[in-house]
């Protein structure tokens, strides 16, 4: 039995890309991925892209946030989320998985 439960999205980091999609012109998804490397092991791969056919697709409003099967048993109950402070504003993912993380939050290790 697949215990993976799917990542959740909040409704700031939906609102984002809804103004993304907006400033652009297009209908663009919001892709998560997991690559290999970064300073602790795993580092978070987020860009704008259409869906592929295995991957998982979380929908709002029309909004899409696309996570490719390799990718998706590392974001296992992660939430995506969008942050503004002052160092910048940015995707951020809050990974249940990750046991430790560096200090600019784009690389974790398990």
């Amino acid at each position: 039995m697949d215990l993976t439960l799917p990542p959740k999205v909040t409704q700031r980091a939906f609102a984002r890309l809804a103004e993304i999609n907006d400033a652009m012109g297009e209908v663009k998804a919001l892709r998560v991925a997991v690559d290999g490397g970064g300073c602790s092991g795993f580092q978070y791969d987020i860009k704008l892209d259409d869906p592929a056919e295995d991957d998982l697709i979380l929908e709002k409003d029309g909004l899409k946030v696309v996570v490719d099967s390799v990718s998706l048993p590392f974001l296992s109950n992660a939430i995506i989320d969008f942050s503004e402070e002052l160092i910048g504003a940015r995707f951020v993912i809050d990974n249940p998985n990750a046991t430790s993380s560096c200090g600019c939050g784009t690389s974790f290790s398990m």
